[in-house]
């Protein structure tokens, strides 16, 4: 059985998130859905918030789990003997830095190897900062992310729905 884990702080998870994910899912037997704690960056959502609103977005997928993780993505791999970190690819702008931690992560295990996906082209544009940018100012709806993190936003930022 083949376990990959997508890495991220995924505050909040998008729509182009879980696009890479159930692209994932194609590729390997398990996906392991990492939400990283991150104590040195500020998140809107705690690990356990996060945690909560990607799991009502993977019910009834058996072959996906999601775990909340401190320290070093590739010592939970190995730990959780997956054989791959899916890493999502939304420009060549995202490319430098992936690649240098691709190469950081080779560098600490080999065995464990690094696979880029990239989200449908409609996701290209989205990340979860720009998110919160727009929810900070309005409650306006979008297909960006799903409809708990639409309610979890308009109740962080107190919009109304």
């Amino acid at each position: 059985m083949k376990t990959a884990i997508y890495p991220g702080s995924f505050d909040p998870i998008t729509n182009g998130h879980l696009d890479v994910i159930n692209r994932a899912r194609r590729i390997f037997d398990k996906v392991v859905i990492a939400v990283a704690k991150n104590a040195g960056k500020s998140t809107l959502f705690t690990a356990e918030q996060r945690v909560h609103l990607i799991k009502e977005n993977i019910i009834n997928r058996p072959n996906i789990s999601v775990v909340s993780f401190d320290g070093l993505i590739v010592d939970l791999a190995v730990e959780l003997n997956a054989v791959a970190l899916i890493r999502g690819m939304r420009a060549v702008s995202d490319f430098e830095h992936e690649f240098q931690m691709a190469q950081m992560n080779r560098h600490l295990d080999e065995r464990v190897e690094t696979v880029f996906l990239m989200p449908n082209e409609k996701y290209f544009f989205t990340s979860s900062s720009l998110i919160k940018q727009v929810h900070a100012f309005t409650n306006r709806k979008t297909d960006l992310v799903p409809g708990n993190v639409y309610h979890a936003l308009c109740e962080k930022f107190g919009t109304d729905k």
